[in-house]
């Protein structure tokens, strides 16, 4: 006895192929933030470890 019912449909392979690009290249973004952020603590912690005061960067609004 052979069924002779028709194949389930295939299951569209692209939404998971473009959830994995969205969730690579999120993770991506976040490696880029975490890599600057602490190369700036780093920085930071290189400047006052050498026994300066000033090294916090200051925001000084330019004026044109």
């Amino acid at each position: 006895m052979s069924d002779k019912s028709p194949d389930p449909q295939e299951p569209d392979t692209r939404r998971g192929a473009l959830i994995g690009l969205v969730v690579i290249a999120l993770l991506v973004v976040i490696a880029y933030w975490l890599v600057t952020s602490l190369r700036e603590e780093g920085r930071r912690e290189d400047c006052l470890a050498s026994g300066r005061t000033n090294c916090a960067p200051l925001d000084i609004p330019r004026k044109d």
